[in-house]
């Protein structure tokens, strides 16, 4: 058997099959009239016992067989039915009743034929119907409690899933509650600023006045304002991409923004928690490049591994290592998303200058 295929299933199994072997084998031995037929006998049926999982009624009829020959060859004492009652329970554990059954009455038979006075063979007959009932049994209610386990596996599975939805469903309307407070309460507000704003400048332009600069610049932080708040608004509605990262490099392109994407390793499709992480990792990435790095070159990298999906977005902007930046919300948030999912996120200065963003998400947490 190669190393790969030893498990502590298949250690557990040979054990059996070596302690009842060795009982058996152990009681024979006090036997004077034991031949070398007989320990074959001995050896072949409790060495069936190390395959009882693949192949239980295989087992049953090899121990059986193998038992019911040594009673008849040698008239041996009770615990000669060890292999026969282990193979009886395991048969009976799978739930293979009738089959268990049969062999016990077939072990049985033989051995009353063994019985050199009637007394003897009605005693230690009854001994042994009360150990094969017991094997059987105690087989039956083995499977009835790893069914019960099973059930109880799936109900806090069930109840787990639940929970999620549950939590997600509040999650999505807190996230629309939100959504309408603050069109509520700020877009009104921020439209007035910026329409008010607008009118000024207009007016001092229309008089050939200079327009003051403090006007202008509350014209300008109305309107990226009012930018701003209608795409926290959409992404509070909806927590799915709007896209891909392909669309969001040319989204920044058609903004000025050098950028450069590319892909190493085996696309695939991807679950539906890690492309929405994938999205918002690459537009948060990219609009922190834009506010922050300047005229600078940004480089966004995918990388599909066996384990991890790697994400890298990396600019030679003006942030410097000597300086680390206080992380915003944007990062943290982005820091948040990407814990949730198993995975690590590492965001700073580069020593070379600019700033990295590099979020390695698994697979198998995300899926």
């Amino acid at each position: 058997m190669s190393g790969h295929l030893v498990t502590p299933r298949v250690l557990a199994d040979a054990a059996l099959a070596v302690v009842v072997g060795a009982l058996v084998v152990t009681t024979a031995a006090f036997d004077g009239d034991t031949t070398a037929v007989d320990y074959a006998l001995i050896v072949l049926g409790s060495a069936a016992l190390a395959f009882y999982r693949p192949a239980p009624l295989a087992v049953l009829a090899a121990a059986t067989a193998t038992g019911a020959a040594y009673v008849l060859h040698a008239h041996p004492g009770l615990l000669a039915a060890l292999p026969v009652l282990a193979a009886v329970h395991t048969a009976a554990r799978v739930g293979h009743r009738g089959w268990a059954a049969a062999a016990s009455g077939v072990y049985l038979a033989a051995y009353v034929t063994t019985g050199p006075t009637t007394g003897e063979v009605v005693e230690k007959a009854a001994l042994l119907t009360g150990w094969f009932l017991c094997a059987v049994v105690t087989g039956l209610a083995d499977r009835n409690w790893q069914a019960y386990l099973r059930q109880t596996e799936q109900r806090a599975l069930e109840a787990e899933r639940t929970r999620e939805e549950a939590a997600l469903r509040r999650a999505g309307e807190e996230r629309l509650r939100i959504a309408r407070e603050l069109h509520d309460s700020l877009t009104h507000s921020i439209s007035i600023v910026k329409l008010q704003a607008g009118v000024a400048v207009h007016l001092a332009r229309k008089r050939g006045e200079e327009v003051p600069p403090a006007l202008l610049a509350i014209q300008e932080a109305g309107g990226e304002a009012m930018r701003e708040l209608r795409a926290t608004l959409e992404i509070l509605r909806t927590d799915e991409p709007a896209g891909t990262p392909a669309v969001l490099v040319e989204r920044a392109r058609a903004a000025g923004l050098s950028v450069q994407l590319s892909v190493s390793g085996e696309e695939r499709p991807l679950p539906a928690a890690l492309d929405r992480a994938v999205y918002r990792i690459v537009q948060e990435a990219l609009t922190n490049a834009a506010r922050h790095a300047g005229p600078a070159k940004v480089q966004v990298r995918l990388e599909y591994g066996g384990d991890e999906l790697v994400i890298r977005v990396d600019d030679d902007g003006t942030a410097e290592a000597t300086r680390p930046p206080t992380p915003g919300i944007g990062l943290t948030g982005m820091r948040e998303r990407v814990t949730a999912l198993g995975g690590a996120l590492h965001a700073g200065p580069r020593a070379e200058g600019g700033f990295s963003v590099r979020a390695e998400l698994p697979w198998e947490a995300a899926g």
